[in-house]
């Protein structure tokens, strides 16, 4: 598909080159003959209404949800379950359509049929047989829209591919229904010559698409991207903005120097929800245990319960010290896809148990090349450490009753210094310059109130922190990389090969990248705003051996403040809608991957105003 918002001109042409050459060099060419799995009946649909929406489904394996798709579940749930057949005269037996009389009307549900030859595959929702003949029915959420075949045409080639597998198995197949919900009716699809080949070019084009290995281009503004679920995870809009990113002599730059929200592509559209819909669960009293409870998690200590939560509404779990979890629990958080994540009981991030990886290889193939590419980790190591600069001055000047012209400059001056870094050593020695300026301040952003509680910050120190403020600090890094990680995993992306932080046994270089900008507006502001307002006192610590860690109840009241902060909505600096700063995470991951594999030029760091 060709660029349509590409720019005029040599240096357009240059850019696509680079794009083509980075896809290259990353993703492995498959020959024609590689084996490729039945093709899903629900593929066929999707590629004639979006190949990239395809791809993502498919061949990487993403998936979210929203109240389109929670609509259709709800729709399919009486033909979800097999119904049982009754031949003439004869007892019930399950559902199979070899099982099934011709002799009187009966119907069929939740029917699997596959074709090596047609090299298809599809859960028929209903049957109707009828005498000597067979009637394939969807169901669809909705109504039926006002056109004269009844049905768009990705709905009809997905019926046409029921069609065509009954034939396959030797019924009489020559119609075809649609039952739109919305309206309680069914419409007959016509299912003739020119649908046929529509249909086979289309399970043509899905296959050419899988083994190809390369994301299809976004759409360009279209209305078919409002109610898409996986909107949030293919970025159309924002992939467009970010690659016809060339101002017009006459607009503005934003004070991070990234282009505006509008530009020649439009106005990106914004991410719903704003909010993720799901939220962690933390458990952090010692000896309590986690049970699987039907479509609960039901949390007890001392023989009570005392507390549950909804898996469907549940996005990851936190244990902290001695804390049980059932293997039945386990099991079926993993197969929901929920992060289990372990905690020491002082607060360091020890590890975490996923379900099983992305479908997406060539992405882990991509990220395994470029690890090794030196050129290329220096560049994405530049961006963070520069975008961290950034957000530790502007922290410090949002903060500070009265900033110091000395210190912001000095910040200002290394943010500078640290693009034109040749190395990844010598941009370790910039940034820790800047952290040393930066914490050398920190104690600035307290409050007098704060100081009087008897907070004291005399720079930073860590393993073990000696200080109320700093074991703060390590605890919320803890958190942070925590969900860095789950970002991480969720775009596909192997979180312990990392770019800048160099790959370690056991540590998430990868997480531990993507969270260096976040740092300052995430961890460090959640650490000021838990001190400053109160919710911490100087007398919520343990100490052990001149280490400081917080009590079970201080733990409890600072990850309350830290989820507060990370589900704040932010404006995004460069696409302009609000969002929730979790969900950003989960946009510069995706837009990390991007650049993996060749559809981006360069990573687009966060710099809030």
């Amino acid at each position: 598909m060709a660029d349509e918002h590409a720019h005029d001109g040599a240096d357009n042409d240059n850019e696509t080159t680079v794009r083509d050459e980075r896809r290259a060099k990353s993703l492995p060419l498959r020959g024609p003959d590689a084996e490729l799995p039945s093709v899903p009946a629900r593929m066929v649909n999707e590629v004639l209404y979006c190949e990239r929406l395809m791809y993502l489904e498919w061949v990487a394996g993403e998936w979210d949800s929203n109240h389109f798709t929670a609509d259709g579940t709800r729709v399919h749930k009486r033909v979800d379950k097999k119904r049982a057949l009754r031949t003439q005269g004869g007892p019930k037996r399950e559902t199979s359509m070899q099982a099934v009389s011709q002799d009187v009307p009966y119907q069929a549900r939740s029917v699997w049929l596959s074709s090596e030859r047609l090299g298809v595959t599809a859960k028929l929702d209903v049957v109707d047989v009828d005498g000597g003949r067979v009637k394939a029915v969807e169901y669809k959420r909705g109504k039926r829209p006002d056109v004269p075949e009844g049905a768009y045409l990705p709905e009809r080639a997905q019926l046409c591919v029921h069609v065509l597998l009954l034939r396959e198995h030797g019924y009489l197949c020559d119609s075809a229904e649609i039952y739109f919900a919305g309206d309680h009716q069914r419409t007959p699809i016509v299912v003739d010559e020119e649908l046929e080949r529509t249909t086979r070019a289309a399970i043509a084009r899905v296959r050419e698409l899988a083994l190809g290995g390369t994301l299809p281009e976004p759409l360009d503004n279209s209305p078919k991207c409002d109610y898409c679920s996986l909107n949030s995870i293919c970025l159309p809009d924002e992939v467009n903005l970010l690659r016809a990113k060339r101002l017009r002599p006459d607009e503005p730059t934003s004070t991070s120097g990234a282009p505006e929200a509008e530009t020649e592509t439009g106005r990106p559209r914004k991410l719903l929800p704003s909010r993720h819909h799901k939220v962690p669960l933390y458990v952090t009293r010692q000896g309590a245990s986690v049970r699987l409870d039907g479509e609960r998690l039901s949390i007890f200590a001392d023989k009570e319960k005392q507390a549950e939560a909804r898996l469907p509404n549940t996005s990851h779990l936190s244990l902290f010290g001695n804390v049980q979890i059932s293997t039945q629990a386990m099991r079926s958080l993993l197969g929901r896809g929920i992060g289990v994540h372990f905690f020491s009981y002082g607060g360091y991030w020890a590890g975490a148990c996923f379900g099983a990886d992305s479908n997406n290889v060539q992405l882990r193939l991509a990220q395994y090349r470029y690890t090794q590419d030196r050129d290329f980790c220096l560049a994405l190591a530049r961006g963070w450490v520069h975008s961290k600069v950034r957000n530790c001055r502007t922290l410090l000047r949002r903060n500070q009753k009265a900033p110091n012209p000395v210190v912001l400059g000095e910040l200002k001056q290394l943010a500078r210094k640290v693009l034109d870094a040749d190395s990844i050593p010598t941009l370790l020695g910039m940034e820790g310059a800047a952290a040393r300026a930066y914490f050398a301040s920190f104690a600035s952003m307290l409050t007098d109130s704060t100081i009087a509680a008897g907070f004291g910050f005399e720079g930073r120190n860590r393993r073990p922190p000696r200080d109320a403020l700093n074991a703060l600090l390590s605890f919320s890094y803890s958190l942070l990389v925590k969900d860095t990680l789950a970002a991480c995993r969720a775009a596909g992306l192997d979180p312990l090969l990392g770019f800048y932080h160099q790959p370690r046994f056991g540590r998430p270089s990868l997480a531990l990248d993507l969270m260096e900008e976040f740092r300052p507006v995430l961890a460090d502001s959640a650490v000021l705003q838990s001190v400053n307002n109160g919710a911490i006192h100087a007398d919520d610590f343990v100490v052990s051996g001149g280490a400081f860690a917080l009590s079970d109840s201080a733990r409890r009241r600072f990850i309350q403040t830290y989820e507060q902060r990370i589900e704040q909505e932010v404006t995004h600096p460069i696409f302009g809608y609000r969002i929730s700063y979790r969900r950003v995470l989960d946009v510069q991951a995706r837009l990390l991957s991007r650049v993996m594999v060749g559809e981006l030029d360069e990573y687009p760091s966060f710099n809030p105003r």
